[in-house]
C-alpha cells in the first residue's frame, strides 16, 4: 500500500487542502484531484492500508447502486481511476460482463476501491492526525512524524457505528454492532440470538446466522419498521439519487427536510429483494426440507426499551408498537444492526468550540459542504457524508460521492473546473415558477 509523501512543511508551504481519512468519499476526491495540477493536496490515514467496511464483509454481499457511480464516473468518465478502468487493467472486463451480476459483489467493489488507493501519490496511511489546530490563516495538523500546515481541510473520516443507550453497558463479545459481524459471528458460541434491526445490514447478519453451521436455536429478529420492507429501487424513486434533487432539498426548510429524508427512507435503507427472497428460502428450506429445529422469530413493529442481565444471557423488554403490547425476549447473543452516524473526529477536540451545531448536536453543513465554524470564510472545513439531513438522504451513500467531491473541488478553485449544471429531470420537485438560480448551490467563492 503506498504511504510516501508525508509531506510536513512550514507555514509558508501550507497543502491548499489536507485531507483527514481516507474512506471511499476521500478517495474519490483524491482521485479526481490527480488530474487537477494547481491544486497541493493530501490525504492522511490512521490505518495501515486501505480496507472498507471489512467487518460487513460477509458471503454474496452485494453492491446497492450501480458500479457506474464509483469514484470518479459521473463527472469524469475518462479518468484512469474508474471501475471500469480497474477491469481492463486486471484483464477481467468481459469475464465481468458476462457474469450478467444484477448487483455487484461488494467484494469486488471493495478489491477496486484498495486497487485505487494502492496507486494514487496524493495519500499517505499509517499517519493518524493526533490534533488539529488554527493559527492566523492556516490549519495546523500535528502527526507523529511532524506537523502539516493547510488552507482548507476536508474530513472523510466516515460515520461511526451508532449503539443504542441500552447496549451500551452490555458491548463485548456476546453484544456488538454489526460493523464487526464477520469477525465476531464465525466463533460466536450462543444458542439465541437477538438482531436489532431491520435494514440491510440487519438482513445480512440474519441470512449468514441462518447459513451457518452453528449451534443456533433460537433467532429473534427485531425491526423499528411496519414489515421488513424491500428497498424502493423503481426507476422514479432513484430520482433522489440525481444532483437535481440535491438541489431542490436544498431550497427547504428544516421541517420539510425531515418530511422529505422520512418520505424516502426506503430508498436507502430497505433491504434488498436478493436478501429478502434468500432469508425467506432459507427459512423455508430449515422448517420443510432439513427439519432443523431453528425457531425463527421475525418481529417487526417493535422498539427494544431495556436490556438486562440475566444468568449468561440477556432479557430483552420490547415495546410491540403493532398492538401496544410489552414482550420479553431472552437471548445469549446480541447483534446491533443499529445504523452509523457522523462525528467530529477526536483530532477536533480543539476546534470543537468554534464549530456550530444544531439543536440535535448535529454539525452544521453548508450548501458547500463546509462545516458552519467561526473562522475565517477563506478557510473551510469540508465534510464529506456528513449531511443526510442537511443534503437529503443520497449523501450517506455511494450514490453521489463523485459528483460531491467534484462540487468540493469546484468550491476549492473558485469556478466550474467540473461542469455540474442540472441535468434534465424526469420529476418536477419544485413548485411551478421557483426561480431556477435558487436551485444551484450557493457557494460563497
Amino acid at each position: 500500500m503506498v504511504a510516501n509523501n508525508d509531506r510536513t512543511s512550514p507555514a509558508s508551504e501550507a497543502l491548499d487542502l489536507a485531507g483527514i481519512g481516507i474512506g471511499p468519499s476521500n478517495l474519490s476526491l483524491a482521485s479526481l484531484l490527480d488530474g487537477v495540477g494547481n491544486v497541493r493536496a493530501h490525504f492522511y490515514e490512521s490505518r495501515a492500508s486501505f480496507d472498507w467496511h471489512p467487518g460487513m464483509m460477509l458471503p454474496d454481499v452485494e453492491l446497492q447502486s450501480s458500479y457506474l457511480k464509483d469514484l470518479v464516473t459521473p463527472v469524469m468518465p475518462t479518468s484512469p481511476w474508474s471501475f471500469i478502468s480497474y477491469l481492463v487493467a486486471h484483464k477481467r472486463l468481459y469475464a465481468f460482463l458476462n457474469a450478467h451480476y444484477e448487483a455487484v459483489p461488494r467484494r469486488e467493489f471493495a478489491q477496486y476501491l484498495a486497487w485505487v488507493a494502492g496507486q494514487l501519490k496524493n495519500l499517505t496511511f499509517e499517519r493518524p492526525v493526533r490534533e488539529v489546530t488554527f493559527d492566523k490563516d492556516q490549519f495546523l495538523l500535528r502527526l507523529d512524524s511532524g506537523t502539516v500546515s493547510a488552507r482548507n481541510l476536508v474530513l472523510g473520516t466516515g460515520t461511526t457505528p451508532f449503539v443504542p443507550s441500552w447496549a451500551t453497558p452490555f458491548l463485548g463479545e456476546k453484544c456488538f454492532h454489526n460493523s464487526q459481524a464477520k469477525h465476531r459471528l464465525p466463533g460466536l458460541k450462543a444458542s439465541r440470538i437477538a438482531v436489532i434491526g431491520g435494514g440491510q445490514s440487519g438482513g445480512e447478519v440474519v441470512e449468514a446466522l441462518l447459513n451457518s453451521k452453528s449451534t443456533l436455536k433460537e433467532l429473534n429478529w427485531f425491526s423499528r419498521r411496519h414489515n421488513f420492507e424491500p428497498i424502493n429501487d423503481t426507476a422514479f424513486s432513484n430520482q433522489v439519487f440525481s444532483p437535481e434533487y440535491v438541489y431542490a432539498y436544498l431550497n427547504l426548510n428544516n421541517d420539510q427536510k425531515l418530511e422529505a429524508l422520512k418520505a424516502s427512507i426506503l430508498t436507502s435503507d430497505g433491504l434488498s429483494i436478493s436478501t429478502i427472497n434468500a432469508i425467506y428460502r432459507r427459512l423455508y428450506s430449515l422448517r420443510y426440507l432439513e427439519n432443523r429445529n431453528i425457531e425463527a422469530k421475525l418481529s417487526p413493529n417493535r422498539d427494544v426499551i431495556q436490556v438486562e442481565a440475566d444468568k449468561d444471557g440477556y432479557r430483552l423488554i420490547v415495546r410491540n408498537r403493532f398492538d401496544g403490547g410489552v414482550e420479553v425476549a431472552h437471548a445469549d447473543a446480541i447483534v446491533l444492526a443499529t445504523g452509523y452516524q457522523f462525528r467530529l473526529p477526536d483530532a477536533f477536540a480543539g476546534l470543537q468550540e468554534r464549530i456550530q451545531f444544531d439543536r440535535n448536536n448535529r454539525a452544521v453543513l453548508n450548501n458547500d459542504y463546509c462545516l458552519s465554524w467561526s473562522g475565517p470564510k477563506q478557510n473551510r472545513i469540508f465534510a464529506q457524508n456528513a449531511g443526510r439531513h442537511s443534503h437529503g438522504i443520497a449523501d450517506s451513500q455511494l450514490s453521489l460521492m463523485a459528483w460531491r467531491s467534484a462540487h468540493i473541488i469546484n468550491a476549492l478553485l473558485g469556478g466550474d473546473h467540473f461542469d455540474l449544471e442540472p441535468h434534465d429531470s424526469q420529476v418536477n420537485w419544485l413548485s411551478t415558477g421557483h426561480d431556477a438560480m435558487s436551485q444551484s448551490m450557493a457557494v460563497d467563492y
